[in-house]
């Protein structure tokens, strides 16, 4: 009868103990999902700020090259380069022909 006693008093227990290894690991998986997801986020974070110094770097490349293409396009350098390296010269009144 003892025997029978102590199969019956073990039953118990094994389902008792499968639900709280069942729910430890639930617990586990659920921090390493938590752990992952903030590691995805500070990944993200880590993108963006890169992404904005990139936008930052390349407005700043931008305002420089709009600066370079107007110095470019001014036409006193224009000028002065007809003038210095292609020998032209703006003409006079009597080297103007009109045109009917």
């Amino acid at each position: 009868m003892t025997a029978k006693a102590n199969r019956k008093l073990k039953s118990p227990q094994r389902p008792m103990t499968v639900t709280w290894a069942v729910i430890i690991c639930l617990l586990v998986m659920e921090l390493f999902f938590y752990a992952w997801c903030r590691v995805q986020c500070i990944n993200t974070g880590y993108q963006i700020d890169a992404q904005r110094q990139r936008h930052k770097r390349l407005t700043s490349l931008e305002n420089e090259l709009k600066v370079e293409l107007t110095r470019l396009k001014a036409p006193e350098r224009i000028r002065q380069l007809a003038e210095n390296q292609l020998g032209l010269i703006v003409p006079g009144p009597d080297k103007t022909v009109v045109l009917p």
